[in-house]
């Protein structure tokens, strides 16, 4: 899906190896007084229309030149990082990945979930200085259910490959309220956990001109129904671009766990 990034990624300058060798108990030993880093998240990611999962990491705080994510039980390693050249001087702060995204007929849920299980995982990193740093981060396999979504008032199409033709300005995206977690009784979903409420923490609406890199985004509230596309977009949709507009609306829980909806229309002449 590749969306997050338009709200937590950052460019990464200088060179980054990743350390296969293993690393000596001490460098890593737990203690109490371990710095924390600022943001830790790790999360799922569901792109419902596409069918298909994949893991995301935010980790940001105190410049460091290790770090090592892992998740319970032994050598159960997840990401390693060692820096090197001048960069290792300068040390980085902040670091988002996001995973291959494969579709569920090449990796279906349950052997995804298998692959990344649930449960506690570590972020643990040496700053510059040779403190260390180290964050717990809970992941869980509940994701929310897809928001139903509507342009205009009028059904949002399923896909991209049949867009909702002949939408007039301005464009109102609205969406019904997100209150459970996927439906494991759906053909192709029964690798997830039972359904179960869930807490929304936000809705993302991401509006952009397919293969362009022009775009708009917003993060919501939970209590928010409707995002109005902003004009300047549509406006150059319209005149360079044919009137194609596609549109994405995420639901993320309070895991940091998110599902997004894609779908696409065509303003009207």
């Amino acid at each position: 899906m590749n969306r997050t990034y338009r709200t937590l990624s950052t460019m990464l300058g200088g060179f980054v190896a990743v350390a296969l060798t293993i690393t000596s108990p001490s460098a890593w030993s737990d203690d109490d007084d371990d710095m924390g880093f600022d943001e830790h998240e790790i999360f799922f990611e569901l792109n419902y229309t596409d069918e298909d999962l994949g893991i995301h990491a935010l980790i940001d705080g105190e410049a460091w030149k290790r770090l090592k994510i892992e998740g319970e039980g032994k050598h159960r390693k997840l990401l390693d990082i060692r820096i090197k050249g001048n960069l290792r001087k300068q040390g980085l702060t902040e670091l988002f990945f996001e995973s291959a995204e494969p579709e569920f007929e090449d990796l279906n849920p349950a052997a995804f979930f298998a692959r990344f299980p649930a449960g506690i995982y570590n972020a643990k990193g040496v700053t510059l200085e040779g403190d260390k740093l180290k964050s717990e981060m809970e992941i869980t396999h509940l994701l929310p259910a897809p928001a139903e979504t509507f342009v205009n008032g009028m059904e949002a199409a399923e896909d991209c490959d049949t867009p909702l033709m002949g939408v007039m300005r301005p464009v109102d995206i609205t969406w019904g309220e997100v209150e459970s977690s996927i439906d494991n009784t759906e053909e192709g979903f029964e690798g997830f956990p039972p359904t179960a409420d869930i807490e929304v923490v936000n809705y993302q609406v991401v509006a952009e001109i397919d293969e362009e890199p022009f775009n708009v985004s917003a993060i919501l509230g939970p209590d928010a129904r409707s995002f109005v596309i902003p004009a300047e977009l549509l406006d150059l949709a319209a005149d360079e671009f044919g009137g194609a507009v596609k549109f994405e609306v995420l639901v993320r829980e309070e895991s940091f766990n998110q599902t997004g909806v894609e779908s696409c229309f065509v303003l009207a002449p």
